[in-house]
Formats: structure tokens, C-alpha cells, sequence
């Protein structure tokens, strides 16, 4: 008998980078697309987009980026930020394994001294989940509605309980992750709408998934991608494509913080 596990990076407590994914970027950074990797791995093609998405949402600056135009037509590589990431992580790993292969040695498995040991994991089946740091928090008798600032530049507001707060123990300055449901987020094309929702993040769509009753928007806010499940017949009605300026609509009630 041998230990062995997955070597997997948590920002807050949201799984970051896993075997899987590295293997994708390590996919794109020897084909330049998305879809030969995504055949490589293997994975589908939504799903490596999906990957990509929260990997650049969740770093300071994109791992993957599009390339437009040019003799080969385009494709897609790794920035800078993700081949270090690539290679930090390799490093990593082959420490990650001689730990874990001199614990085996070390380890008498038939004492049954282990048989409690567990691997506990959260999976977060929220699509959206952006980074950011905590710019204000204004308490009420109830409620508490705190202010994160993204990457994008756009402040996203959170209301949670007094409660809530206490237990992360949060405060201005923090590191934290808003996250929230594909299907909280609404879309319009009025980007001037006049509406008591407290987030209204205006961007470009990057993406469109479409399916039999439902489609994915992916928007892009100037570095944070929101995805938007809404159904194909309002795609239909608000005419809506991809490079199209758009805005994202989610109720603060709606956002949840991950630390």
C-alpha cells in the first residue's frame, strides 16, 4: 500500500489549480489552441473555456490569452504569469510526490492506526467566482453590506449577515472571492438602465454557448469574465452576439463571500 493524492492549489476555499488544469495549460502551450488541448487532456471544449475562465479570474493578471489575427490566423497561449504558474507548479508537485512516497515508507498500514483518516474537499457549484479585496463593510442591526473591489476596476456589493462576518472574520483589506450563480446574473442591452439592483457591471460579450433551451454569456468586464445562463429565446429577443456591450445585473443578496 502507498499514499497518493492530487496535488490541488485552494485560493480561499475555492479549488484554483488542479492536475487537470495544468495539464491544459501545459496542452495549449504546445498546440496554441483551445481545442487540440482540450483533445489532449481530454476534456470538452466548454469545459477547458470554463477552466480558463475561473483560472483567470482568480489570478491578478490572465494565464491564458486569445490571439487574433497574424500569418497563422490567431490562437491561444499562455502569458508570462502562466508559464511561471506551469512551472511553479511542477516543482511543486515533485516535492509533493517524494513526501508522499517517504510517508509510505515510514507509514505501518496494517496497525489500521490511518483507517480515520479522511480527505475532506469543498466543490463550489457556483459558476462565478471573482476575485477581489474588501474596500468597505457598513453594518446594519441585520445585515452588513460589504464593498469588494475586483480587478476589473468595478466594486461588487455583498449583503451578508452581522453573523456571516463574524465567522470569516472580515475586514477591509482582506482577500476574498464573490461568488455567485450563473442563473443570478440578468443581461441587458440598456447599459443606462435604471434599476434598484445594487451591481451593474457593463462589458463586452466574449462568449455565447448555445443549447436546446438555455445559453451561456460570457461577458468580459475588463479582466473578469461573468457567465450568464439565460434562456435561447431572450437571445433571440435582445439580439444578442458576441463583441456586444452588455450589462451584468446581479442583487447583492445574491453574492456570497468565500475567504
Amino acid at each position: 500500500m502507498k499514499f497518493k493524492s492530487d496535488l490541488t492549489l485552494i485560493d480561499g476555499e475555492n479549488s484554483f489549480l488542479l492536475e487537470k488544469r495544468i495539464a491544459l495549460l501545459i496542452a495549449i502551450s504546445k498546440t496554441g489552441s483551445i481545442n487540440k488541448a482540450a483533445s489532449l487532456v481530454p476534456m470538452s471544449y466548454k469545459t477547458a473555456w470554463d477552466a480558463i475562465d475561473i483560472m483567470n479570474n482568480l489570478c491578478p493578471t490572465p494565464v491564458v490569452i486569445k490571439e487574433t489575427g497574424g500569418k497563422n490566423g490567431g490562437g491561444t497561449s499562455l502569458t508570462n504569469y502562466g508559464r511561471n504558474l506551469v512551472a511553479t507548479y511542477e516543482t511543486i508537485q515533485i516535492e509533493h510526490k517524494k513526501f508522499l512516497e517517504n510517508l509510505s515508507l515510514i507509514t505501518d498500514f496494517n496497525s489500521g492506526s490511518l483507517k480515520l483518516f479522511r480527505r475532506f474537499a469543498m466543490q463550489i457549484s457556483a459558476r462565478n467566482q471573482l476575485a477581489g479585496k474588501i474596500e468597505l463593510i457598513e453594518r446594519g442591526q441585520v445585515n452588513v453590506s460589504v464593498y469588494i473591489k475586483l480587478k476589473s476596476g468595478y466594486t461588487m456589493v455583498s449583503v451578508i449577515t452581522n453573523g456571516a462576518i463574524d465567522n470569516l472574520d472580515l475586514k477591509v483589506d482582506d482577500d476574498v472571492v464573490a461568488i455567485f450563480k450563473s442563473s443570478s446574473v440578468l443581461i441587458t442591452t440598456e447599459t443606462d438602465l435604471n434599476i434598484s439592483a445594487r451591481n451593474k457591471l457593463t462589458g463586452i460579450v466574449d462568449k455565447i454557448h448555445l443549447g436546446e433551451v438555455n445559453c451561456e454569456v460570457i461577458v468580459n468586464i475588463g479582466g473578469d469574465l461573468i457567465a450568464s445562463v439565460i434562456t435561447k429565446n431572450s437571445i433571440g429577443t435582445l439580439d444578442i452576439k458576441t463583441r456586444d456591450i452588455v450589462t451584468c445585473i446581479i442583487k447583492s443578496s445574491d453574492v456570497m463571500i468565500g475567504k
